[in-house]
Parts: structure tokens; C-alpha cells; sequence
């Protein structure tokens, strides 16, 4: 993935929530298709964003929400030479359950939040991602961030749903549920696909297409998203990269630089700078 001189990325993280603002854009290609741990709920500002998700193609236009699942696989290019501009929060799931168990308090044990759809023409619910958008990058009093966050979530509670993953989750997705799940216990090793499938007794190829078929992408680049997802949590808690690289799995630092700008747009170091909330430099990508 590459950027043009003229796309930039800025980031910063909240230290009392953990939300992550980020507000970037790009000409051309952005993103490769890649999923994040956390929901997505951003606004295009400018030029139109096209991108993947729900094996649909959308084109999100200035003023309008969009909003991704955890583990939702998306892209991201422009239409023209003009480029887009999009301001979005990575809001983690532990943060969201917690801010909706008020709104649902009677919602089943059990079930998960979903968006009912990816994009939204809701003037409310921009502006209100705008505002929390603001006072979270301006550092705003304690008070006045939960306010705008309070009401953000108030209104995007109008756009969710709860499904129940174990009632819904087709048969035809069990091998790629045991797949992934074995990937979670192995993922800072350097797992082979035959060790997988002999673990799995089933065959490689078999195991492989259907893990595709389920979550989008093959194991292995299933396997690279899932260490990005941990290293900016680690980086973020202020680790050193060499040392996250050596824990997630990466040959080394630069391994992890690599895949990190590839996926993120911006260096490991830069990122865990944006993280301490430290005065924008607007050092280059």
C-alpha cells in the first residue's frame, strides 16, 4: 500500500476513554481491505470515500456517517484526483457494550451490537460525531467529552441492533470458527497452515477457502491483521516497537514497521507519539 505526497494522516487517543480520533486524507488508494478490533463510526468531510464492506461496494459523500463492525473487513480508495477527507473514532468494544448497557438494559446476555447499516444520512448523528470528534482532539474537559459522547451514542443507538452470533452463525462456518479460534491461541508464534489444518484434521486447501468464505481473507493476512489490532494496543500502553515486535510474532522491528505503515498509513514510533497526545508535528507519512 502507498500513499501520494498529498494524503497525510494525523491521530490522536484520548487518555480517559481510549477512543481514537483520527482524521485523514487521501488521493487514489488508501487502504487495502483490513479489519480493526474496535467500531468505526466516522464522517467524510470532503471528496467522495468509496470502499468494500458487507461484500458491497459504497460511496460515503461529504456529511455522511459511516460505521464498522469489529473484525469487519473494508477498503478504502478515491474516485478522482480531487481525494476524500474523513474524520473517524476507533471505539472499543469494551467501551461500547459499556455506553449501550444503559440504552439496552434489558438486551439478552449473550448478544452483540450491529450497525443495521453501514452508511447513514443523519444530520444529527454527523454533527454529533463531529462534535465528539472535536473535544476529544482538543482535550476538552472530562465532563464536556462525556456529554458529546452520551449523545453520540444516544443517537447511533437508533442505528444498532442486537443478534444473538451463536444463534445466527451458519453451520457451513464451524471449521472457520475453530480456525480462527486456533489462531487466536497461536498468533504470536509463527504458525504454519499445515500445522492448523493437522491440528484441525481437515485438509489445507479445504481449510483455507473456507476460512476466506467466512471472514473475508485468507488465514495468513487474517492472521497479520490480528497482530496490527494487538500491536497498537501495546504500543499505544507505551512499549518499545522492537520489544511489541518481538512479542506479536514479527521477524523484527522493521517487520513490524512494514506492515504497520502498510495498514495504518502512518510509522509504529509516530503512532505511539500521537497516542501521549502530544502537539501535532505533521511529520511526514
Amino acid at each position: 500500500m502507498s500513499s501520494t505526497p498529498q494524503s497525510w494522516v494525523d491521530l490522536r487517543r484520548d487518555g480517559d476513554s481510549g477512543i481514537e480520533a483520527l482524521r485523514a486524507h487521501f488521493t487514489g488508494h488508501a487502504y487495502d481491505p483490513h479489519w480493526h478490533d474496535s467500531y468505526l463510526i466516522g464522517v467524510t468531510e470532503q471528496g467522495i470515500q468509496q470502499f468494500h464492506s458487507r461484500r458491497r461496494q459504497h460511496r460515503c459523500r461529504p456529511g455522511t456517517v459511516f460505521m464498522l463492525e469489529p473484525e469487519e473487513i473494508h477498503d478504502g480508495d478515491a474516485i478522482d484526483a480531487q481525494g476524500f477527507t474523513y474524520r473517524m473514532l476507533y471505539v472499543s468494544q469494551n467501551y461500547v457494550h459499556r455506553q449501550l448497557s444503559e440504552l439496552f438494559a434489558a438486551a439478552p446476555a449473550g448478544q452483540e451490537l450491529h450497525f443495521a447499516t453501514t452508511l447513514r444520512q443523519d444530520a444529527r448523528l454527523a454533527h454529533a460525531v463531529w462534535r465528539c470528534f472535536d473535544y476529544l482532539w482538543q482535550d476538552e474537559v472530562k465532563m464536556a467529552k462525556e456529554a458529546a459522547l452520551d449523545r453520540l451514542f444516544l443517537l447511533l443507538s437508533q442505528h444498532s441492533l442486537w443478534r444473538n452470533d451463536e444463534k445466527t452463525r451458519r453451520p457451513d462456518k464451524s471449521l472457520a470458527q475453530q480456525a480462527r479460534d486456533w489462531l487466536l491461541a497461536h498468533y504470536t508464534e509463527n504458525p504454519g497452515l499445515q500445522a492448523m489444518a493437522q491440528a484441525l484434521n481437515v485438509d489445507r486447501f479445504r481449510l483455507s477457502r473456507e476460512f476466506q468464505a467466512a471472514f473475508g481473507l485468507p488465514p495468513h493476512a487474517w492472521l497479520i491483521q490480528l497482530r496490527l489490532c494487538q500491536a497498537r494496543r501495546l504500543l499505544a500502553a507505551g512499549h518499545p516497537p522492537a520489544w511489541v515486535a518481538a512479542q506479536l510474532g514479527f521477524a523484527d522491528q522493521s517487520h513490524l514497521g512494514r506492515w504497520f505503515k502498510r495498514a495504518c498509513q502512518i510509522s509504529p514510533a509516530r503512532y505511539q507519539l500521537a497516542c501521549t497526545n502530544l502537539p501535532d508535528l505533521r511529520r511526514p507519512l
